[in-house]
């Protein structure tokens, strides 16, 4: 194709997006131009024009796998060969599905998989889940569920009101009722420890202060994310949750870890609970299951939750449910994922570039004047805090459109991530720069990606 040809048709195709395709957080200012990709191979993506791109965030921090494999093409092809689909409603089922929540129930060290088509939905699943639990134990005020800021769970209706950003509920007003957030354990942030205490402990407090606030007969459960992922990439320390799912059991509240971004891998293990040994009630993911090659997620349920479903009369049953629940094709791509991972230890291999990674960042910007905090050091995922002043760590304005203009440039230096911005506007929340990769990223490719965020981010603050 000439050059005359890729230009024509990257221009049809833009109008045809333009005019016909709503996308997610959808705004055409952000779409004028967009980058149409058409190939993917490991950490890398290409666009229509040609142009090579380090992919930074595993697409949508989900290609774990890397892109491009050709196996997991295959596994979805002999599927559809044999069946591509039927309900997987009580009464039926397939052999992928079955297969598939075993092997997950083993790896998350819990009892049984209910799957959705994506991690909002898997939320969702699991706040239904909590409150069935607690009417189906005699407790049905048992209903409020506690978040934290920074915490992103999804934008339906349900997870959206669990996501404390305030920008996701501005136009979809109501939220739903009985959502209660926290402070999240943000060490370079929090407010209000007090003196004696560690992050980690001042956080956990905050839990069971609003548990009794808000009276433990009311409360169904907490959800957290081990490491928060779209709020940021905040680590917690090492303290914190052992200390939450002690709170959790101490006033019979459900302890739900969301691990859509952080499962199958992205953080060296499994699952990043086991980083703390803690084991959840009930445990939502998606996204690194399949590596994005075909939606899907779920949530996996612990015995005790397990057992409360299968014991109320049927008259009472679990009236949850989605079309696409267990679908073959997409539980035979995770299961060919879940090999690949396996088979070529891709844990221990995030494990490991994970910390050259978090070397390679703070080789770079341990002494930037705008860097106020480098995280990372489990698996593949990283985050940079910016700031405008170090020492005050306060944020820069929004009217200096920090973190778009960053992520501009690095889209110019051929590196694609997310980045998450405050926009001056709340003192406990920072602008930042996220970097979780493909689990097969080279040395090479990390050098490359962590040196053009320091050229880009040199353009727009000019340190």
């Amino acid at each position: 194709m000439t050059l005359e040809d890729t230009t024509a048709l990257s221009a049809d195709l833009v109008k045809a997006d333009h005019d016909h395709l709503i996308h997610p957080l959808h705004h055409p200012v952000d779409h004028a131009a967009p980058v149409i990709f058409v190939r993917g191979r490991a950490a890398k993506v290409w666009d229509i024009a040609g142009r090579e791109y380090i992919d930074g965030l595993s697409g949508l921090w989900n290609v774990n796998i890397g892109h491009g494999r050709a196996e997991m093409g295959d596994a979805a092809a002999a599927q559809m060969k044999e069946l591509a689909f039927f309900s997987a409603y009580a009464g039926t089922s397939n052999v992928p599905a079955i297969r598939l929540a075993e092997r997950i129930a083993k790896l998350a060290r819990m009892d049984a998989v209910f799957f959705t088509t994506g991690g909002a939905e898997a939320n969702e699943s699991a706040f239904k889940t909590a409150r069935f639990y607690w009417k189906a134990s005699g407790k049905p005020e048992k209903v409020k569920v506690i978040a934290r800021t920074e915490g992103y769970h999804g934008v339906t209706l349900q997870a959206m009101s669990a996501t404390k950003m305030g920008t996701y509920w501005k136009m979809f007003e109501p939220r739903v009722p009985g959502f209660v957030h926290i402070q999240s354990c943000y060490p370079y942030r929090f407010q209000g420890a007090r003196d004696g205490e560690t992050i980690g402990e001042a956080a956990a407090r905050e839990l069971e202060e609003a548990i009794l606030r808000e009276g433990p007969d009311s409360v169904a459960a907490f959800v957290g994310e081990p490491i928060h992922g779209a709020g940021g990439v905040i680590y917690p320390t090492d303290d914190y949750w052992p200390r939450v799912r002690e709170i959790c059991t101490r006033y019979n509240v459900l302890f739900i870890a969301d691990e859509i971004i952080t499962g199958f891998g992205r953080t060296g293990r499994w699952f990043a609970v086991e980083h703390w040994n803690v084991k959840p009630d009930i445990l939502t993911f998606a996204k690194g299951v399949t590596s994005g090659y075909l939606p899907l997620g779920g949530m996996v349920a612990s015995a005790a939750v397990k057992d409360a479903l299968d014991s109320v009369a049927p008259g009472d049953r679990w009236m949850h449910a989605h079309t696409y629940s267990g679908h073959p094709t997409c539980c035979g791509v995770g299961l060919k994922n879940i090999d690949i991972i396996d088979g070529e230890n891709l844990c221990a291999r995030s494990e490991q570039m994970g910390r050259r990674l978090l070397q390679a960042l703070d080789s770079a910007f341990r002494d930037h004047p705008n860097v106020g905090e480098i995280r990372g050091g489990k698996g593949l995922l990283a985050g940079l805090e910016l700031v405008e002043d170090r020492a005050t760590r306060k944020n820069f304005t929004a009217d200096r459109k920090v973190v778009s203009r960053l992520q501009s440039e690095m889209l110019k230096r051929g590196v694609i991530t997310r980045t998450r911005g405050s926009g001056g506007a709340h003192p406990a929340i920072g602008d930042c720069v996220c970097f979780a990769p493909p689990l097969v990223i080279t040395e090479a490719e990390i050098d490359r990606m962590v040196s053009a965020v320091a050229e880009a981010l040199s353009a727009v603050v000019g340190a």
